[in-house]
């Protein structure tokens, strides 16, 4: 090797921000292994890189003894004192073995050395500059389709979508661009491993936070989301300024932002309720866009039973009771619906003895 080799280097620093002290190391312990397999030698030897030059030299570590047992690995003392006249008896004496033609096969390792750690550098700055996406989303176009994955070009790196991962309404084909949530993100020896969903709730939430600057600004705060990907999902929302309101923020003026994010996600129906530290006023928001007269809580079962007009029982219900599911998810409290006249018949409650719970929310289809 040459100064030439280590201008290289040098180069690589700068651009890859990869320490030429590191990949020298790296290419002095590369080179021990190639010297011992080359050479079929089982001494123990050191192999030196010159800084500046870019000169090798490899030199055989054999410690100074009175009597030579395995000349690979021992030498006399007077034999040590000829190499340098300071070595003393258990001192580690070094011998230069350098080969004749031992440059060509250092030039063919350092190569191979520093490929393989530019590679690992790349793959390093690939995951760290993913793992801090974790939980954000990401755009990205299709690559193609096996029995289980769909593969992601993120431009740097190939991202897997399960295709579990898919919303039922989602179909795409090669060079389709999508929009995904990334649940996780793994470090393996093959290089970074990235997960992407479209099914997962941090979906709706992050979509929501990039389309309402007053979440972004923290103003209004997503207390909680509940979803069934590709149907319907409900989210709860609070203004932590009176004068704010968060359900109105986040639908926008004429519905513009929400709707938004409903054609992201293919039309997929979304409630926006305002949250609130009452049980029974969130229970009831929860449920939109069914009508509630009452709610009772039960605190030591976390239950909630909810008493709705006769002709809403099957909209507070929803089809295959997915209304009912989701209001359960959002506010986590079980919820059982009666309608006035269940309610009367099983517990005697007067039909209309209170009037319709005030309720705030908004449902978008």
């Amino acid at each position: 090797m040459s100064m030439e080799f280590i201008e290289a280097l040098s180069e690589i620093e700068r651009e890859k921000g990869i320490s030429k002290d590191i990949l020298l190391e790296a290419i002095e312990a590369a080179l021990i292994s190639s010297y011992k397999r080359n050479f079929n030698t089982a001494q123990n030897v050191r192999v030196d890189i010159n800084r500046f030059t870019g000169v090798i030299k490899v030199y055989a570590r054999k410690q100074v003894v009175e009597d030579v047992l395995d000349p690979r690995l021992e030498i006399s003392v007077e034999a040590s004192r000829e190499i340098n006249p300071h070595y003393q008896l258990d001192d580690i004496a070094e011998i230069e073995v350098t080969p004749r033609d031992f440059g060509r096969i250092a030039a063919q390792t350092a190569k191979q050395v520093v490929t393989q750690r530019i590679r690992e550098a790349e793959r390093g700055l690939i995951y760290n500059a993913f793992i801090d996406k974790e939980e954000d989303i990401v755009n990205g176009i299709v690559q193609r389709q096996d029995v289980r994955n769909l593969f992601i070009d993120l431009g740097k790196v190939e991202a897997v979508l399960p295709l579990t991962e898919l919303m039922p309404t989602d179909k795409f084909k090669h060079g389709d661009r999508v929009k995904s949530f990334i649940t996780k993100v793994e470090n393996t020896t093959k290089g970074p491993q990235i997960f992407l969903s479209r099914t997962h709730p941090g979906l709706l939430k992050r979509l929501f936070e990039l389309e309402v600057p007053e979440i972004y600004d923290g103003v209004v705060e997503i207390r909680s989301v509940a979803r069934e990907a590709g149907f319907r999902s409900k989210i709860a929302v609070h203004s932590r300024n009176p004068e704010v309101d968060p359900v109105g923020s986040c639908v926008g003026q004429k519905g513009m932002r929400v709707q938004t994010i409903v054609t992201e996600l293919k039309g997929e129906k979304i409630d926006i309720v305002r949250w609130s530290e009452s049980v029974e006023e969130y229970v009831a928001n929860a449920l939109s866009p069914s009508k509630v007269i009452e709610v009772i809580v039960y605190e030591q079962e976390k239950m909630a039973r909810v008493i709705v007009p006769d002709y809403q029982l099957s909209l507070a219900i929803g089809i295959k009771g997915q209304n009912a599911r989701l209001a359960a998810k959002l506010t986590g409290w079980k919820i059982d619906i009666k309608s006035e006249t269940q309610a009367e018949q099983e517990f005697g409650r007067p039909k209309s003895q209170v009037g319709t719970m005030h309720q705030d929310s908004v449902s978008i289809d």
